[in-house]
């Protein structure tokens, strides 16, 4: 799959004597029976089937949202296979609708435009799923990426572990799923920030699902509520949007991502937790490291580092394309 002009001039699927008519449907089978290994869908119904690289297919997400299919196209080449795809994908997996909602900066980069439309079977907007036997409401028509970050699954359950008996503030909360995870967990209070207002909708309806209580949504710039609020939290959770998508913009995201933490670090009580996670591709784990390095020195607190991100098993990467790898989280632990 060539893309002359492009930052990426080509992409493979197929290698040695496989036909690509051969390697994309056994790509597939290949991916959908990795996951089979890890979930019960009895508990989690909401995964990545198809991770891109990770799964030898470059360029093609596909989600499962119980028994509805979400797939990205970020390339050229695979969107002349789209319709091979959806035929595979019926055929193997026998989902009740998939639906492309293609709107990538990727996408935008290789030379193509958006797409949101229903591919195979009906459109249901709100998906109900499970996920480590939480419920959790899904909007795929009209919610971030695909609909629910699966991506962070491993760390909402991190988020469960730690909960018990604490006062937890979950900062960019979107749809709630950490506030959702901390209650399950056994949180005696969570705050949820979000400068979106529509999202209190959401996690009021994620919280109900579940039979939650003891929870305030705060509507508020992270930045400022952090500035101006008093702390008395136990756990706090940063989880913001990513602050660069083009590597000019490294030196802005760098000051953002540490003013943020060190906002956080300044106030936070001695022996409190914080989790602070990154999704800029460009700010790499290192570098990342060295922005919470710095926002520690700043905010003159002793800081040590707990645990690190947890790869959900639905996210593989493959060893060669380390590129992949753009989530980081630091569990720290507050002197």
């Amino acid at each position: 799959m060539l893309n002359k002009g492009r930052s990426i001039l080509g992409h493979m699927i197929a290698f040695g004597n496989d036909s690509l008519s051969m390697a994309l449907p056994k790509r597939i089978e290949e991916a959908v029976n990795l996951r089979k290994r890890w979930f019960d869908p009895t508990h989690t119904n909401a995964i990545r089937l198809i991770n891109a690289e990770g799964d030898g297919i470059p360029g093609l997400i596909v989600d499962s949202y119980a028994d509805t299919l979400v797939i990205q196209v970020a390339n050229p080449g695979i969107e002349g296979l789209k319709s091979e795809i959806v035929s595979h994908l019926v055929n193997i997996i026998k989902p009740k609708a998939i639906y492309e909602k293609s709107t990538s900066f990727m996408r935008m980069k290789e030379g193509l435009e958006p797409v949101r439309a229903c591919l195979y079977g009906e459109e249901k907007a709100e998906i109900e799923v499970l996920e480590n036997g939480l419920r959790y409401s899904v909007n795929i028509l009209e919610g971030q990426k695909t609909g629910l970050f699966l991506d962070m699954r491993e760390m909402r359950a991190l988020v469960r572990n730690l909960s018990a008996g604490k006062r937890v503030l979950n900062c960019f909360a979107y749809t709630g799923g950490f506030s959702v995870s901390a209650l399950a967990g056994g949180a005696t209070h969570v705050e949820s920030v979000e400068s979106s207002a529509k999202c209190e909708a959401l996690v009021n309806t994620n919280l109900t699902l579940n039979g939650l209580a003891n929870h305030e949504f705060v509507c508020a710039d992270v930045f400022d509520f952090l500035k101006t609020s008093s702390f008395n939290y136990d756990l706090v959770i940063l989880d913001p949007p990513a602050f660069v998508k083009k590597r000019v913009d490294i030196a802005r995201a760098f000051k953002a991502y540490k003013d943020l933490n060190r906002h956080a670090m300044e106030k936070m009580p001695a022996g409190s937790l914080l989790l602070t996670c990154s999704c800029s591709y460009h700010v790499d784990e290192t570098l990342f490291q060295n922005i919470l390095f710095r926002a520690a020195c700043e905010s003159k607190r002793n800081i040590r580092i707990i645990e690190k991100h947890r790869l959900a098993h639905d996210h593989p990467i493959s060893i060669f394309h380390p590129e992949s790898s753009y989530l980081k989280s630091f569990l720290l632990y507050i002197e």
